[in-house]
């Protein structure tokens, strides 16, 4: 993986959250990423240059599943407002994507999005989601949400295997409440202050411990080299420190893990 081609497109994603670029072509892409912790909606160009992004912070899944469908579609639809809005015109097709293992959940995913007034053009799993991004032809990309933690081996560029299991961000920020004796709110708020990382990582270490564990029960270490990693909970500074340390396998992420997959899922999106 190229990790300076891929920040460097993910800060123009970043951008694309306060300011709206022109596309090139006439035909737009839109990736809709329902997750765990927040709900994000990302539009590329013909070309998957990012033309616009927008997030809100959503509690209406639980492990990648929708349950709170009317709080799922409503922010789905303001999410897409707000970038017609932006964009001066209105957004058609989209791309949708599942916790890896979790496709008996597509048919609730699917009709969120068309209830917004999309058309859901492809569907596909997370991990796979971010590839388009990382272009890996081997290794494994685990992406670790609120939720849940997915991840999906490749070899010769093709998804040999896929998994999928409860522990993510959702369960970092139950530790840190019960720890520091804090609402759930403040929990998180705490988990995202940068500055704040390095006296946290010991605190939920053992959580940490516990999604390298996962890993390890999907993956060989003596037949991978490299774990990828994405997904909001991987911004903590030195997750990949003790999962490299649990796996036994070298661990790499870009400078902002969050907003791959939500790019990605627009990259696949069928015009």
């Amino acid at each position: 993986m190229d990790l300076k081609r891929v920040d460097e497109f993910i800060q123009r994603v970043e951008d694309s959250e306060v300011g709206t670029f022109s596309p090139v072509g006439s035909k737009l892409k839109v990736g809709v990423d329902l997750g765990t912790a927040y709900i994000v909606l990302t539009v590329l160009d013909e070309d998957d240059n990012p033309i616009a992004c927008e997030k809100q912070a959503s509690s209406v899944l639980r492990d990648g599943v929708v349950v709170d469908y009317t709080g799922a579609l409503d922010t789905v639809t303001k999410l897409k407002k707000k970038l017609e809005e932006r964009l001066g015109r209105g957004l058609v097709n989209c791309a949708i994507a599942m916790p890896a293992g979790t496709e008996g959940s597509t048919k609730t995913h699917q009709y969120v999005a068309e209830g917004a007034g999309f058309e859901v053009t492809n569907v596909l799993d997370e991990p796979s989601s971010a590839n388009s991004v990382y272009q890996i032809q081997n290794g494994v990309i685990v992406d670790v949400g609120g939720g849940t933690t997915g991840l999906a081996v490749f070899k010769d560029g093709q998804v040999y295997k896929t998994a999928d299991e409860p522990t993510g961000g959702t369960h970092l920020t139950l530790v840190l409440s019960g720890n520091y004796h804090i609402p759930f709110d403040q929990a998180e708020a705490m988990k995202q202050d940068y500055s704040r990382h390095k006296e946290i990582l010991p605190v939920v270490k053992a959580t940490i411990e516990k999604i390298a564990s996962i890993i390890s029960r999907y993956v060989d270490s003596n037949e991978t080299d490299m774990i990828y990693l994405c997904g909001g909970t991987c911004c903590l500074t030195g997750i990949e420190d003790i999962i490299e340390k649990e796996t036994g396998i070298r661990t790499i992420k870009p400078r902002n893990p969050f907003l791959v997959t939500p790019a990605g899922i627009a990259m696949n999106c069928k015009l």
